[in-house]
């Protein structure tokens, strides 16, 4: 999940990587470092912690150079140290490379490079890589480099730089994602477009097993049986919200939360034709002849993404009838499907790079499934081998913890639902209609939400000294206990779990007590008075109850400690409503204690390793 970023040119080659590298910290910031080549010598810095380190240690030592490659680190293999941190050189110090992955092989091939008398120094599977390329090196680093990866097992994004070939970067993928930016007498490298946007909208895209280099007006890619590849140049313009500044907000994830108004209404009059309010999607591959062929669905997402599909279980069996399952990326490519030619696989993913997400994906195709994703990142790995995707419309997202990308996932979900039951004839217009104008509603109620905060920072600074949490939620805000209880752990260190509400006499009823804080997710809806059993079992027990609960019920403020009300809604709606307190409280707590919300600990953004 490290971030990759490479340039060859004539701008000043330290400041244009580090600004790159900037856009690519989600990615991992346990360590950051760059290499550069100039006049024939090689310049590293690298250390341990958060770019802006590396970055003051380059205006006290520059580095300068016609090139150079850089790195932020999501430890693996080896502990966030200096000397694990990239880029990573062999014995000579003749090469340094970065790499994105994981060598499952290198223990093998450490042992027998050490037999060869190499000195290896780190603990990462990196440098073993780095020792490779410079035992094949001779004059050429691209047959160096295609000679090392020939021998790895595992997965690789690879930028390789040279005092013995100075006027190139050599670049291989495998199982991690590459991109190449191409620009007017320079031309760039990195783990994913975004790092590169503002330096050019030129884009070529590696595929697996490829290997190529850059240099200042020639690129050059190669397959893995070293026959050139015609890579047709794809032109990435992303008229999207979100980036990466944070616009006067403290952190990106409180941004975030704030342009989630804006992103829903962005979306609804994006996808509904004005007049007939027919809903569109541009390359779903799931036509209208082909809908009645399908008669099982297969989500498999990871994280948050998850907890959307999770959402849309619920949407597809109550409005569709299609029998849905929801598997976790990480399980659903090893446990062996039992499937037919009526399944669509559909994959959710923010980042569009999940490693197991697209393992699942790969599985789906290998036995001739049709693949639908619901992705937020434009030409992604995800989005470019599925057989049709929807785009999230959410933006850049830079905060670990997604708050925006799993309301735009939901939102999407919605929509398709509405646009499938009217093509499948079980929703008709005049329902399909309601339910687009109650969507209409949600930026005013999320924007209503957003203005007033008071009852969440009440309840935060009431429970931000809690060491546990349990959340509660039924039917279609299961999925949002779940999320609710995510968002807390990932950014504020609390444990804290999700349950389904119906289980808690099955277990979890033993752990509450007085210190216990319990969020119930309880909107007036079809099992409202079943939450307000559960609601009770809990005060019997003296836990202490957050309700989320409809805006107007005065009977749950009787019953629990804090009441944060939403706006009321369609039931299958209310996750959309109900996630945006759990976010606020999460965010509050975890600034109450202190955390670094846009970076927590130990987590990154993408995860690219399996």
């Amino acid at each position: 999940m490290c971030g990759i970023v490479g340039y060859i040119g004539d701008k000043a080659v330290d400041t244009l990587l580090i600004v790159s590298l900037e856009r690519l910290e989600y990615r991992g910031y346990d360590s950051a470092g760059m290499a550069t080549l100039n006049g024939g010598k090689l310049g590293i810095r690298k250390q341990v912690g958060k770019i802006q380190i590396l970055k003051e240690i380059l205006k006290k030592k520059p580095l300068e150079g016609q090139l150079g490659i850089a790195h932020t680190r999501w430890a693996t293999h080896g502990e966030p140290t200096t000397e694990n941190a990239h880029p990573h050189t062999g014995c000579k110090n003749e090469v340094a490379l970065v790499h994105n992955g994981i060598i499952e092989n290198y223990a093998e091939l450490r042992d027998e490079l050490l037999k060869e008398g190499h000195i290896l120094r780190t603990d990462t599977d990196t440098e073993v890589i780095a020792h490779l390329v410079e035992k094949h090196l001779n004059k050429s680093l691209l047959v160096a480099v295609q000679k090392a990866v020939k021998r790895l097992e595992g997965s690789y994004a690879l930028a390789v730089i040279s005092i013995k070939d100075p006027d190139k970067i050599v670049v291989a993928r495998y199982r991690s994602p590459l991109v190449i930016g191409i620009g007017k007498n320079e031309n760039f490298v990195a783990s994913d477009a975004s790092a590169l946007l503002h330096l050019t909208s030129n884009m070529i895209f590696m595929e697996d097993g490829q290997v190529g280099f850059i240099a200042k007006r020639r690129v050059k890619v190669l397959d893995r049986e070293g026959r050139p590849v015609e890579k047709k140049v794809k032109i990435v313009k992303w008229h999207l919200l979100g980036g990466p500044q944070k616009d006067g907000y403290r952190h990106f994830m409180l941004k975030e939360i704030h342009e989630q108004p804006a992103i829903i209404r962005n979306t609804l009059q994006r996808r509904i034709s004005q007049g007939t309010e027919r809903i569109y999607f541009e390359h779903t591959s799931i036509t209208e002849e082909k809908l009645p062929s399908i008669s099982r669905v297969i989500i498999q997402a990871c994280g948050t993404s998850w907890h959307a599909g999770l959402v849309g279980k619920y949407l597809f069996e109550k409005y569709l009838r299609l029998h849905t399952e929801v598997d976790l990326s990480s399980e659903f490519r090893y446990r062996m499907p039992v499937v037919r030619g009526d399944t669509l696989v559909m994959a959710i993913s923010q980042s569009g790079e999940t490693a197991d997400t697209l393992a699942g994906i790969r599985l789906a195709k290998s036995v001739f499934l049709d693949v639908l994703s619901l992705c937020n990142t434009i030409e992604s790995t995800i989005a470019r081998e599925s057989d049709g995707v929807i785009y999230a419309f959410a933006g850049s997202e830079i905060g670990v913890a997604s708050t925006k990308a799993y309301t735009a996932e939901l939102l999407a979900l919605f929509l398709l639902t509405i646009h499938w039951g009217t093509l499948k004839g079980m929703l008709s217009k005049e329902e399909a209609h309601e339910m687009v104008e109650e969507l209409k509603k949600i930026p005013y109620y999320v924007e209503e939400m957003l203005d007033n905060q008071k009852e969440v920072l009440e309840c935060a600074e009431r429970y931000y000294q809690s060491s546990n949490f349990l959340f509660l939620g039924r039917r279609f805000n299961y999925p949002t206990a779940l999320e609710g209880a995510l968002k807390l752990k990932e950014i504020s260190y609390i444990h804290a779990e999700g349950y389904a509400a119906g289980e808690m006499k099955h277990g979890p009823l033993a752990l509450v007590d007085e210190k216990m804080p319990v969020v119930c997710i309880a909107p007036k809806d079809s099992v409202y008075q079943k939450m307000i059993s559960n609601i009770r079992e809990v005060k019997a027990r003296k836990g202490k109850v957050i309700a989320i609960a409809t805006r107007g019920d005065e009977e749950i403020t009787k019953l629990v400690d804090h009441t944060i009300f939403i706006p009321p809604i369609r039931e299958e709606f209310s996750p959309i409503l109900a996630v945006i307190p759990l976010q606020l409280f999460a965010y509050h707590v975890a600034i109450k204690r202190g955390c670094h919300v846009d970076q927590p600990r130990n987590l990154a953004k993408s995860v690219t390793v399996e």
